[in-house]
């Protein structure tokens, strides 16, 4: 894969993936149990008045499929729904070592997904596709690459 832009902070992530995801109607995040989450809420945030429909599955747990809906407090699971959608957002949560799911596995899930004709995003921080090799399994179309760098301050 190659850069093709670079921007700070986690609007470096929200802004791009609006754009990239412009032209979709059903957006299925897919990430890990706690983990992932809050981040597919926080992506959800920047779609919120776009009138897409957002979906969150649990790890490869299509059966359970929750909405993504807009509350008072921000944006929320809901109700258990259909997994279908014309695009996949594939967090990287589920490419961690202590999850443990299996690269392949996740491939066969966005085909079922989309049927095979939709938009695959890869979300994730500290190359951690490219370091589980996850590129080898998975036709990202792009893939949103966040460097995090945490400072400790005491007074």
């Amino acid at each position: 894969m190659r850069s093709v832009s670079k921007q700070p902070a986690l609007a470096g992530m929200m802004i791009p993936f609006r754009e990239l995801v412009k032209d979709s109607n059903r957006i299925v995040f897919v990430g890990s149990i706690g983990f992932c989450t809050p981040f597919a809420e926080l992506l959800a945030y920047a779609l919120r008045d776009s009138g897409k429909e957002m979906v969150f599955v649990a790890g490869l747990d299509l059966e359970h499929a929750r909405e993504i809906v807009p509350t008072p407090q921000g944006m929320q699971l809901g109700r258990e729904v259909d997994f279908h959608g014309d695009t996949v957002a594939v967090l990287g949560g589920l490419a961690m070592p202590k999850i443990g799911v299996d690269p392949v596995e996740v491939a066969r899930l966005v085909e079922t997904i989309t049927g095979g004709n939709g938009l695959v995003i890869g979300l994730c921080f500290m190359g951690i596709f490219e370091r589980a090799g996850w590129y080898d399994h998975i036709d990202f179309d792009y893939v949103l690459d966040s460097v995090i760098d945490t400072e400790l301050f005491e007074r």
